[in-house]
C-alpha cells in the first residue's frame, strides 16, 4: 500500500472510531421556575438555569433536536453534544426560560400537550397539589367516587398539616413521602387519578375541589401557555415547538384508538397554530408502549422522547431517544452531572 492509501485508510479509521466515540445528553426540564413546594422535582430557578446554560456553553456542543437526528442519519454526531429539551407548556418556558435560552444562545425543543394550551385550570397534578398540599386541616374521613367504585381514607395524623410539615416538604418528593403524611396521601390519590382520561380525572378533580372548599381558580405562577404565548415562544430560530398529546395521558394505559386520536389531534392543532409541520415528539410522563412507537412513526414524526434515563449514541432509537431530567442544580453540581453522563 503506498502512503496515499495508508493515509486515506487511517483518515477512515480515525473517521470510524470518531463516529463510535462520539456521544451526546438530550436534557429534560418542565419549569424555569421558583414555587413553594415541588413535589415532582420539576423547577429550576432562573439563576441555576442561567448557571447551567453557561456550562453547556463552555464544555459542550449545544445542538437544537431536529440538528441532532439529522447528524445521526449523516453518521456525525459531534462529541459532547447537548440539546435541551421541555415538556408540558408551561408559560414560564416563554417569561423565564427563553430570556436566557437567548443569552447564551442556546437552541431548545419545547413539547406541548394542546389541550392546556390556554386554559383557566392547572396541570392536573399542579391542580392536586394545591388543593391537598396547603397548611390546614382536611376531613378526617375522605370518598371519591371514581368510575363508579367508590374509594375511602383515612387521614389520621395526616389531616392537619402544619406549616412546619409544608416546609419541611419543600424538598421532599412525592414518591419519597413518609408513610401516613399529608404528601404520602396526595401521590395515593395521584396514583389512582393517572390512568384516567381527561374527563373523569377532571370530575374527580372537582369532587375533591368540594370536599376540601378550594375553588379550582389557577395560581398565575403555574399558568400554562396562551395561544399568543405559544406563538411569541416559537418567534426566532432557537425554539421548536413538538407535540406531547392533548391532555397530558399515560398512554400505554389507553387503547390504540384512544393513543391514535391523542396523538393525532396533538399534531393537527399544533401545525394549525404555527402553520408549519410538526415532527418532533415527547412521550408524557414517558409513558409508552410498542403499539404508541408504531403510531408516532406512522403520523410522520422525525422522532420520539423517552425518560429513559442514558446517553444518545449509535445504538440510540430516535423514537425512544434517552433523555436525563435535570434537577435545580447550581453549575457546579451541573458540571459534575454532566461528566457522570459523558463518562469522562
Amino acid at each position: 500500500m503506498g502512503i496515499r492509501g495508508f493515509g486515506r485508510l487511517k483518515r477512515a479509521v480515525q473517521q470510524v472510531r470518531k463516529r463510535l466515540a462520539s456521544k451526546a445528553v438530550i436534557l429534560m426540564y418542565h419549569r424555569i421556575c421558583e414555587v413553594d413546594l415541588d413535589p415532582w422535582g420539576l423547577c429550576v430557578t432562573p439563576q441555576h438555569f442561567a448557571e447551567q446554560l453557561e456550562v453547556l456553553q463552555k464544555h459542550t456542543h449545544p445542538l437544537s433536536l431536529k440538528q441532532l437526528v439529522q447528524a445521526y442519519r449523516d453518521g456525525n454526531v459531534p462529541n459532547r453534544a447537548v440539546v435541551v429539551t421541555f415538556d408540558d407548556g408551561y408559560a414560564d418556558n416563554l417569561h423565564n426560560a427563553k430570556p436566557l435560552l437567548e443569552e447564551y444562545n442556546t437552541p431548545a425543543t419545547v413539547f406541548v400537550s394542546t389541550g392546556y394550551i390556554g386554559k383557566e385550570r392547572e396541570f392536573w397534578w399542579d391542580e392536586l397539589e394545591r388543593l391537598l398540599l396547603k397548611p390546614g386541616k382536611l376531613p378526617d374521613k375522605v370518598s371519591l367516587t371514581i368510575n363508579s367504585s367508590v374509594h375511602h381514607w383515612e387521614l389520621g395524623t395526616a389531616a392537619d398539616y402544619s406549616l412546619e410539615e409544608y416546609q419541611g416538604d419543600r424538598t421532599c418528593k412525592a414518591w419519597e413521602a413518609k408513610p401516613g403524611s399529608r404528601l404520602s396521601f396526595y401521590y395515593s390519590i395521584w396514583q389512582l387519578l393517572q390512568p384516567l382520561p381527561e374527563t373523569e380525572r377532571l370530575k374527580a378533580l372537582d369532587e375533591i375541589s368540594a370536599w376540601v372548599m378550594v375553588e379550582t381558580t389557577a395560581r398565575k405562577t403555574h399558568y400554562s401557555l396562551l395561544l399568543e404565548e405559544l406563538l411569541a415562544l416559537e418567534q426566532g430560530k432557537l425554539i421548536e415547538i413538538g407535540a406531547h398529546t392533548v391532555t397530558h395521558p399515560f398512554l400505554s394505559a389507553h387503547s390504540l384508538a384512544f393513543q391514535q386520536q391523542e396523538i393525532r389531534q396533538s399534531k393537527a392543532d399544533l401545525e394549525q397554530i404555527l402553520n408549519r409541520s410538526v415532527t418532533s415528539f415527547a412521550y408524557p410522563h414517558g409513558d409508552y408502549n410498542l403499539e404508541t412507537v408504531n403510531l408516532i412513526k406512522e403520523m410522520g414524526f422525525v422522532c420520539a422522547c423517552s425518560c429513559i434515563q442514558d446517553i444518545f449514541w449509535r445504538e440510540s432509537d430516535c423514537f425512544q431517544l434517552p433523555r436525563f431530567g435535570v434537577e435545580n442544580w447550581n453549575g457546579e453540581e451541573f458540571t459534575k452531572q454532566l461528566s457522570r453522563w459523558f463518562n469522562d
